[in-house]
């Protein structure tokens, strides 16, 4: 019987006693088995940041391939599915070609140790260098410096997203640290575009990128966005746009936008496709709508959403969000994982909800337990419960107000729980 892609990638989570362990080494020794098909990917756009990074893949995504570009892409970590994470000239790779080369991968590794990223990493580089594209897009991981993906010698483009607190058992505990993390993507001579960032983020970045020779072209010197009468201005020193809002919701995504557009500009792309970039953007889990499934059947009066946001910042931007939206009673159902700042997250989003629904996110290890999640909503100020599950808390939910906005959120690993099951 074959044996398919779901089955070998559960044989890769064994390849190393770690989740996560930062460092080069074991990447260039397999790379190097493959034939180094890093050397060979279609121009790269590597994108690093603590926030906003698959959204402004998938706007710049959008805007190359209005203008009849093909563009493979990697991101992650996936939501339902592992294939979401390689993109082939846009398509999502197919069940044989990601086993044949997932196999190929294990073959070439041998018995040494490897993390599941990286050797999935290489992967997909195998992926790309054998599809002829126009571009590949490629999100980092984790950090930066020492992230899988940065083995790419000469990109033709660099970005930094904006950088908050996160991961600090593993980049570090302050902004700055954290920055210098994400600037290890920046490479001799090739332009980097930076998000809006703290002034000690900003920083470092630039002193990496004048060590480096590397041109900046930054939010608020080089680049700006705004909002302005319902419609997103970009302006740099080639002029101005007057653009749609961007379709991916939330404040937060104008300044995703405008790091894309930088980027589209940078790369000579025309006002048509910078338009395409803010209105046919595709980024599931982020302030996503759900219209359809079994979660909507058994509350079809209720206003559904979904986002995978998880730190601070991912608050704040949530938060800013439901700020902006018309007035509703709004209920969050949330599951977070006990590697985050649960305090930090709740804390914007106390003033904009009614009560929050805990859970724990189901088949992972890592989930905090409903009633930790549950105590630091209410430390934050939030009413809260917990609850067995989504589908019992959207029950407790409608019982009560049949009308009410409900925003499942928290992680990107309780999003994909809920995309698998919600069909």
């Amino acid at each position: 019987m074959a044996i398919g892609s779901d089955a070998i990638l559960e044989r890769m989570m064994t390849l190393h006693p770690k989740v996560i362990d930062l460092t080069l080494d074991r990447v260039h020794r397999l790379l190097a088995a493959l034939g180094n098909p890093e050397r060979r990917l279609p121009p790269v756009i590597h994108i690093a940041g603590t926030n906003g990074k698959g959204s402004t893949q998938a706007m710049i995504r959008a805007g190359l391939e209005a203008g009849g570009a093909s563009v493979h892409a990697y991101t992650s970590p996936h939501l339902a599915r592992f294939h979401e994470r390689i993109r082939l000239r846009g398509a999502l790779i197919s069940e044989p070609a990601l086993t044949a080369l997932l196999d190929e991968c294990v073959q070439a590794n041998g018995p040494d140790e490897i993390t599941f990223f990286e050797i999935t990493t290489c992967a997909a580089f195998l992926a790309f260098a054998r599809t002829p594209a126009d571009f590949t897009l490629l999100e980092v991981g984790l950090g930066g410096r020492l992230d899988a993906t940065n083995v790419v010698e000469r990109p033709a483009l660099s970005i930094i997203t904006p950088v908050s607190l996160d991961h600090q058992q593993f980049l570090g505990d302050t902004v700055a640290a954290i920055a210098g993390e994400k600037a290890g993507i920046i490479k001799r001579g090739v332009p980097v575009v930076v998000g809006p960032q703290t002034p000690e983020g900003l920083a470092v970045i630039e002193a990496k990128a004048a060590r480096m020779g590397a041109p900046v072209l930054a939010f608020g010197q080089h680049w700006n966005v705004w909002e302005e009468r319902g419609r997103l201005v970009f302006q740099d020193e080639n002029g101005l746009l007057d653009l749609p809002l961007p379709n991916l919701p939330g404040p937060h995504q104008i300044q995703n936008a405008g790091a894309a557009l930088a980027a589209l500009r940078l790369l000579g792309r025309d006002e048509a496709a910078c338009e395409a970039a803010v209105t046919r953007a595709e980024w599931p889990a982020r302030m996503q709508r759900l219209r359809h499934g079994p979660l909507v059947d058994m509350a079809p009066q209720v206003e559904l959403w979904l986002d995978g946001g998880h730190n601070p910042a991912g608050g704040e931007a949530v938060a800013a969000t439901l700020a902006r939206m018309p007035q509703r009673d709004t209920h969050l159902i949330c599951g977070m994982l006990n590697t985050k700042d649960v305090a930090g997250y709740m804390r914007p989003l106390a003033t904009q909800v009614t009560a929050l629904h805990a859970v724990s996110i189901p088949g992972e290890k890592n989930t905090l337990p409903a009633e930790v999640t549950r105590d630091a909503a209410r430390s934050a100020g939030i009413a809260a419960e917990a609850s067995a599950s989504v589908a019992d808390a959207l029950t407790t939910i409608t019982a009560t107000n049949p009308q009410a906005r409900v925003l499942i959120c928290g992680s990107l690993y309780l999003a994909g729980s809920i995309l698998r099951e919600n069909g």
